[in-house]
């Protein structure tokens, strides 16, 4: 199934299942409060980053209408892309990759930011590959508009590499936050590598 939306087009999906929910069920015991749906290619438009979409493909996707959540598990193909605009700003249909997500799992909230407790970043332009580690109290936060915030990440680039604590990043590879004090990275003043169209090159 090919499911080209954002979070508000599953929250009608989940209506729509609600008004057969709550039919009359010839002697059932009870229903559901929510709709789950399987094989989704998803497509996120956030609000909140303009002229970013979010693709992924799903084994299983549930929403809960009254949490205003929605929950994708079996996760692949995730990827952030880039939308082209003319100089009239008017979309052109083209898109540029701008990074990767890895993840067992995610939650989508209402303002469309995606929180897991595991997931791998890569930041194409930079060729940094992040991997970011939290816990139930705790999780990585993937914030529409900004970048992402973790407890602990583990960076490896061309130009930076080790652990963080407490990070928040932007998409554009800025850092925002970080506890320094037990933080451990290591800047490379003399690149062997390099960059380029998303793949390390020796220099």
């Amino acid at each position: 199934m090919y499911l080209r939306a954002g979070l508000w087009t599953l929250t009608a999906l989940v209506l729509f299942a609600l008004i057969f929910a709550f039919l009359p069920s010839g002697g059932q015991a009870g229903a559901g409060t929510g709709a789950r749906l399987s094989g989704v290619a998803l497509s996120l438009y956030p609000a909140r980053d303009e002229g970013a979409v979010w693709r992924f493909r799903a084994a299983n996707v549930s929403s809960d209408p009254v949490a205003g959540e929605t929950r994708l598990s079996g996760l692949s193909d995730g990827q952030r892309l880039l939308r082209e605009k003319n100089k009239a700003g008017i979309y052109t249909g083209r898109e540029t990759l701008d990074a990767t997500l890895t993840a067992p799992d995610l939650t989508i909230d209402s303002q469309d930011n995606m929180t897991t407790q595991k997931a791998r970043i890569t930041l194409v332009a930079q060729c940094a590959d992040i991997d970011l580690t939290g816990n139930a109290a705790q999780p990585v936060k993937i914030e529409q508009g900004y970048g992402f915030t973790t407890p602990v990440a583990t960076i490896d680039s061309p130009s930076l590499t080790g652990r963080l604590e407490k990070l928040r990043m932007s998409f554009s590879f800025q850092i925002e936050d970080v506890d320094n004090e037990h933080s451990n990275t290591s800047f490379a003043i003399d690149p062997t590598e390099t960059c380029r169209d998303g793949k390390r090159v020796p220099l």
